[in-house]
């Protein structure tokens, strides 16, 4: 099933300067792998070592915090739109 996943200014210049991307994924954590596959190094930025999702990156599925889903097993259907939001420090 095609899922959109936006991309974030700071990881357009891996993405070749797109701002969406469309996947065929079943689950938030293959359409992340898959946006790997597609453009190398991504998942390095999003993900720690233990390939969970780092504590900086918000990733949102159609407008909802993917940490209070099922985190990267969050199950997607054709149409969903996935956001990844950097966070944003400062004082």
């Amino acid at each position: 099933m095609a899922v959109k996943i936006r991309i974030p200014a700071p990881l357009r210049k891996l993405c070749k300067g797109q701002s969406m991307v469309e996947v065929e994924a079943g689950t938030l954590g293959e359409s992340l792998s898959r946006l790997d596959g597609q453009f190398p190094g991504v998942n390095q930025r999003l993900l720690n070592q233990e390939g969970k999702l780092q504590p900086f990156v918000n990733v949102f599925i159609n407008g909802d915090d993917a940490r209070f889903m099922q985190e990267l097993d969050t199950p997607l259907k054709s149409g969903d739109e996935i956001s990844i939001v950097p966070a944003v420090a400062g004082g």
